[in-house]
C-alpha cells in the first residue's frame, strides 16, 4: 500500500461521516474542567473513549491520577515498534471552556454537533477534541494502511488544560520515564490563514495579575466629595497609561523583548494573518511601531486589560467608588524574565509616582501563567517535518517561531528537553472559548491529509 493511499483513506474519513461520528460522541462529553463537579466527566472522555480508540491501534494505555486534588487524570497511549526506532510523543486536551449554553445560536447547543454549510459546531471541536481526533485517526491510517507505524508513539490526552494544566507539571515530574521521546508534535490553536498549513515552534508566555486602587470604605457623594477625595478610577486609569500607550505600545522597558533576529523576521516575512470570514479586522497602527503584523504577534509582546472595574456598571450612581479593579495579561516572548515580570512592573509604578496600586497575582484556583518557549529553526526536526507537510500540501506551510497564545509547552520543551512542534487545525475565527465553537469542514480534511502525509513520512 502507498502513502496515497493512506492519504485517501484519511479524506474519506472526513468525508463519509465517520469523522462527525465520533466528533460527535466526544462533544457530548461534558468536560469542563473549569467546574470541579465536572471530574467525573473528565475520567467518562478518558474511560469510554480514549483508551478503546488508542487500544485499537495495538496501544498500550494507563490512566495516570493528578496529584493536586481536583486536578484532572492524564491518558497515556504508548505503541512500542522498536528499540532503534524515534519515539514521539503527541498531545491532546479532552477538557472544554465552559459551554455557555444560554449563549448559542447555532445548532442544539454546545453539546450537540451541527453542521451549518461548512462550519461544523460544538464546544470543542476547535479547542481541543476535533484536532486529537483528527491526529488520533492518522496513526491509525497509517498502522492499517502500512502495517506499523515505523515508529514509537506516546500519545498524552490532558483533561485540565482549560483550567490551566493544574498538576500536569508535578505529573510529569512523577512520571517523567514515562513520557520519554525525542520530539513533541501535537495539534492545538489556529493556523495564520484557514486555507495555509501551520507549523509553530512554541509559545508566547502568559502571565496574568490583577492591579487594584483600594482607597476607603464605601463610596461618597459625588457632588458633596467630588474634588476633595481621590477617585481610584481616574488613578487606576492614568497607571495604566504609563503601563502602555493610547496605541497599545508597551512602556515597562523590561517588558520589552529583544530585537527580532533576521531569522525569524524571514520566516514571518510571507505570513498573512487571515482569520477567515467573521474574523475581527486588524488594526494597522495599533502596537508596536516598525513591526508588520506577524511580528507584533509571533515575535513581540502585548499588553491586554482583560476586565476593568470600578463601582457598578450595570447600575451606576453619583457616588465616588472607594475601589478600582483590573485583570491584565502580559503575552510575551522568548527573552524576557517570567520572574522578573511582576516586579518589574512594581518598580515602574513606583517611579511613575502610583505607589498605591497594589499589585497582585491572579487567583490561584486559575493562575494565568505559562512560560515562553521556542524550538530552534534549525533543528533536524523541524526541517523533516516541513519537508513533510509541504509534499502533501497545495499551498507552501507557514513556520512560525511560536503561536501568539499560550500552552504548557514548557512541560514538553523545558521539562522534558524536547523540540515541540505544533501543527495547528483551526483558524482564528472559530469562536474559540465562546459561543458558537465551531471548525471548518475543508480544513479537517486538509489536516487529515496533512497528518497522515507526516505519520507516515516520519516512519518511512
Amino acid at each position: 500500500m502507498t502513502r496515497e493511499a493512506a492519504i485517501a483513506s484519511a479524506e474519506a474519513y472526513i468525508t463519509n461521516g465517520q469523522f462527525m461520528d465520533e466528533l460527535a460522541a466526544r462533544v457530548a462529553v461534558r468536560t469542563e474542567s473549569q467546574k470541579p463537579e465536572s471530574l467525573p466527566e473528565l475520567h467518562k472522555y478518558l474511560d469510554t473513549l480514549m483508551r478503546p480508540a488508542f487500544e485499537a491501534m495495538g496501544f498500550t494505555c494507563e490512566k495516570i491520577e493528578n496529584p493536586l486534588p481536583g486536578g484532572g487524570p492524564v491518558l497515556l497511549a504508548t505503541r512500542h515498534e522498536g528499540d532503534n526506532l524515534p519515539t514521539i510523543l503527541g498531545y491532546g486536551h479532552g477538557d472544554v471552556i465552559r459551554g455557555l449554553e444560554d449563549q448559542w445560536t447555532k445548532g442544539a447547543g454546545p453539546w450537540e454537533l451541527a453542521l451549518d454549510g461548512d462550519r461544523l459546531y460544538g464546544r470543542g471541536t476547535a479547542d481541543n477534541k476535533a484536532q486529537h481526533t483528527i491526529n488520533m485517526k492518522a496513526l491509525e491510517t497509517v498502522i492499517k494502511t502500512r502495517g506499523h507505524l515505523g515508529f514509537n508513539a506516546k500519545f498524552m490526552i490532558e483533561t485540565g488544560e482549560e483550567a490551566g494544566s493544574r498538576g500536569l507539571a508535578e505529573l510529569i515530574e512523577l512520571h517523567k520515564d514515562k513520557f520519554t521521546a525525542d520530539v513533541f508534535i501535537a495539534s492545538d490553536g489556529p493556523r495564520v490563514k484557514p486555507e495555509r498549513p501551520t507549523m509553530t515552534l512554541g509559545a508566547r508566555g502568559a502571565e496574568n495579575f490583577d492591579l487594584l486602587v483600594d482607597l476607603r470604605e464605601g463610596g461618597h457623594h459625588s457632588g458633596n466629595w467630588g474634588g476633595l477625595i481621590a477617585s481610584p478610577g481616574t488613578i487606576l486609569m492614568h497607571a495604566i497609561s504609563r503601563i502602555v500607550d493610547a496605541n497599545g505600545v508597551i512602556q515597562v522597558p523590561e517588558w520589552r523583548p529583544p530585537t527580532i533576529t533576521p531569522e525569524i523576521r524571514a520566516v514571518l516575512s510571507d505570513i498573512e494573518i487571515d482569520a477567515g470570514p467573521g474574523g475581527p479586522e486588524i488594526n494597522q497602527e495599533w502596537g508596536e511601531p516598525g513591526l508588520s503584523p506577524a511580528e507584533r504577534v509571533y515575535g513581540w509582546n502585548s499588553f491586554e486589560i482583560l476586565a476593568f472595574k470600578t463601582g457598578n456598571p450595570d447600575r451606576p450612581v453619583n457616588a465616588i467608588p472607594p475601589r478600582a479593579w483590573a485583570h491584565c495579561q502580559l503575552r510575551y516572548v522568548t527573552g524576557i524574565d517570567p520572574d522578573d515580570i511582576l516586579p518589574s512592573l512594581r518598580r515602574h509604578l513606583d517611579k511613575n509616582g502610583f505607589e498605591n496600586i497594589q499589585v497582585l497575582p491572579p487567583d490561584a484556583r486559575n493562575p494565568g501563567r505559562f512560560l515562553a518557549t521556542t524550538t530552534p529553526l534549525d533543528n533536524p526536526w523541524v526541517q523533516r517535518v516541513h519537508d513533510s507537510l509541504s509534499s502533501t500540501a497545495t499551498v507552501k506551510p507557514a513556520l512560525l517561531p511560536c503561536i501568539g497564545g499560550s500552552i504548557c509547552n514548557e512541560l514538553f520543551t523545558d521539562l522534558l528537553g524536547l523540540p515541540s512542534i505544533w501543527i495547528p487545525h483551526s483558524y482564528a475565527a472559530c469562536s474559540q472559548h465562546a459561543p458558537n465553537e465551531h471548525v471548518l469542514m475543508p480544513v479537517m480534511q486538509d489536516a487529515a491529509r496533512l497528518m497522515t502525509g507526516l505519520y507516515w513520512d516520519l516512519g518511512a
